[in-house]
């Protein structure tokens, strides 16, 4: 556990260090973690006294409190630092990456295990509280801002508070470490599922009860006498696609960029509020039923746009259909 090993884990998991001088001048994760070897040296050798002046002094310069008894693996980065606190009883391993307000707590008041083991590769994204005599599994990664009181399996992904379980477990690469944004979001994957349920049962609903011929369906006679062109009939139908996390609909969301219709065809171009939104395919899947569900539309394709989503698209096109 050498300086120059420390010093090449700040470049590999930092992007922005930029020469050694300013890792050995302007890291104070590193400088709390050197003097944590000092501390825990001495805490190891029964001087419980200089162990713990040593580490109040490290945190007084750095920002960052981690009690001589914790044990820190190799490798260890914690980046910007300020606030992070690491409990006694704390074990973490090797090349694991703790970003700045993260808490490895105790849960109890008795002289036991009572803080977090954190296995190899580990991320713990900002604000993480982790509590408890629990076990952050090998390549997990905590979202930020999330409470952790359950044990973690190796390679998972857990978000929220108190933290669950987001998507699949599945190894990530160290370049994938860092990619924040594109944490899954567990209640919104649990409300989406729950409202393509509830439009299927109520398409089988309609249907049982003889409302309409098939799920869903307008009938072109209908549409003849109701004055409607494709285009609104659509927009009409599209407004039963709800968003599971904000509760409006797709085109008053102003979602919907436009919709081509080519006889039997049907495109429908989408522009979300990001690229990385967790219900893009409950999205598609919503969209090619309800516009499926009209009668002579026989295809439909669904394109996410990769653009910007504007807010005032969505009073032109009210304007536009008003």
């Amino acid at each position: 556990m050498g300086i120059r090993e420390d010093i090449r884990t700040v470049f590999k998991k930092d992007p922005a260090a930029r020469s050694t001088l300013e890792i050995l001048c302007c890291y104070p994760g590193l400088h709390a973690i050197w003097m944590h070897r000092v501390a825990h040296s001495l805490w190891n050798k029964d001087l419980f006294f200089l162990a713990r002046l040593t580490s109040h002094i490290s945190r007084t310069l750095t920002g960052i409190e981690i009690h001589p008894g914790a044990k820190l693996g190799k490798r260890v980065f914690i980046d910007h630092g300020s606030g992070v606190v690491i409990g006694e009883t704390a074990e973490v391993g090797d090349d694991v990456l703790i970003y700045m307000g993260v808490v490895l707590g105790g849960t109890a008041l008795e002289r036991k295990k009572r803080h977090p083991t954190v296995e190899n590769d580990v991320v713990l994204g900002s604000g993480a509280i982790v509590l408890g005599p629990i076990t952050i599994g090998k390549g997990a990664k905590v979202g930020a801002g999330s409470v952790v009181v359950r044990s973690v399996p190796p390679d998972a992904t857990v978000v929220g508070v108190p933290a669950k379980i987001a998507g699949t477990p599945q190894p990530s690469a160290l370049s994938e470490q860092l990619d924040h944004n594109k944490l899954p979001d567990p209640v919104l994957t649990v409300i989406s599922q729950m409202l393509d349920r509830l439009s299927r049962l109520e398409e089988r609903l309609q249907a049982h009860e003889g409302t309409l011929p098939e799920p869903a369906q307008i009938s072109v006679e209908n549409q003849e006498k109701s004055g409607f062109n494709r285009d609104e009939q659509i927009y009409s139908v599209l407004k039963d696609v709800i968003d599971p996390a904000i509760g409006i609909d797709i085109v008053n969301l102003g979602f919907v960029k436009d919709v081509i219709v080519d006889g039997e065809n049907v495109d429908v171009n989408l522009v979300l509020t990001t690229s990385a939104c967790p219900v893009i395919e409950y999205f598609k899947n919503q969209v090619k039923r309800k516009v499926l569900s009209i009668n002579g539309i026989e295809n439909v394709t669904v394109n996410i746009l990769d653009e910007p989503w504007k807010w005032d698209r969505v009073n032109k096109q009210t304007l536009q259909r008003g």
